[in-house]
């Protein structure tokens, strides 16, 4: 699946986005997989509640089903004005 990131989250990763063969369930056992890959997944996603999700282009949650799904955005809460 393709594995989205934007604004800080991005710069803390240095990727925008990457494809990513995983066998988790869920988002958050998504997170939890990339927080071991290295330092800087870790330092990206210390602090999940300052984060929000969309997959496959729909807002939704870390207990998301990853079931079927193609694309995973992670970032962090939008403002508007």
């Amino acid at each position: 699946m393709d594995v989205l990131y934007f604004a800080w989250v991005r710069e803390r990763i240095g990727l925008p986005r990457e494809r990513v063969e995983t066998t988790a369930a869920t988002v958050a056992d998504l997170v939890a997989e990339l927080m071991q890959r290295e330092e800087r997944y870790a330092a990206a996603f210390a602090d999940l509640s300052a984060l929000r999700v969309a997959v496959d282009q729909e807002l939704s949650d870390f207990s998301a089903s990853l079931e079927g799904v193609r694309e995973v955005a992670i970032f962090p809460p939008m403002t508007g004005g």
